[in-house]
């Protein structure tokens, strides 16, 4: 098994931040981790941290609401909204903080995602384009440990994977 790496590009003109990492597993199975709300709390959030779906409606309109929490029970409580979904190969969605019932609190900046799947050789590689509204809201994002902490997502995504 190949040891795969998060890269991640910061395009601090574009308020971008573009993520690129390759899993040993087909498209379709990827997808399901990306988009099942069962498979997302396995792996979501960066360890000792856990992620914990309240709701989620994987849909165009729907959205996913679900807290990370942390090692003495603390929850941070986020929501993705879904705007675009072609089934194995990209969705779109806002994500921000919020409270336990969805509402934004404006505390930390909105986040724009688009996640693409693509076939590989060897499995799948996701390229995920995280745009904000400002260069200010990508720094604070960057200051908080977000680069470190996907990545550590991604290992446990990888691990999920292989069945471990």
């Amino acid at each position: 098994m190949a040891n795969n790496q998060t890269v991640l590009t910061k395009d601090i003109a574009g308020k971008k931040l573009l993520v690129t990492r390759e899993f040993n597993a087909p498209v379709e199975q990827v997808w399901k981790a990306w988009t099942e709300s069962e498979l997302l709390d396995q792996w979501w959030a960066p360890k000792p941290w856990k992620a914990e779906t309240k709701t989620m409606d994987f849909r165009v309109g729907g959205h996913w609401l679900y807290c990370m929490v942390g090692p003495d029970g603390t929850k941070q409580w986020c929501r993705m909204d879904y705007k675009n979904i072609n089934p194995q190969q990209n969705y779109s969605a806002s994500d921000a903080f919020c409270d336990e019932n969805g509402k934004a609190t404006g505390e930390m900046p909105i986040m724009n995602w688009n996640n693409e799947f693509k076939t590989t050789a060897t499995g799948t590689r996701v390229d995920v384009e995280i745009s904000f509204d400002d260069e200010g809201d990508l720094h604070k994002i960057l200051e908080m440990g977000f680069e470190q902490g996907f990545s550590m997502a991604h290992d446990n995504l990888d691990e999920l994977l292989a069945g471990k």
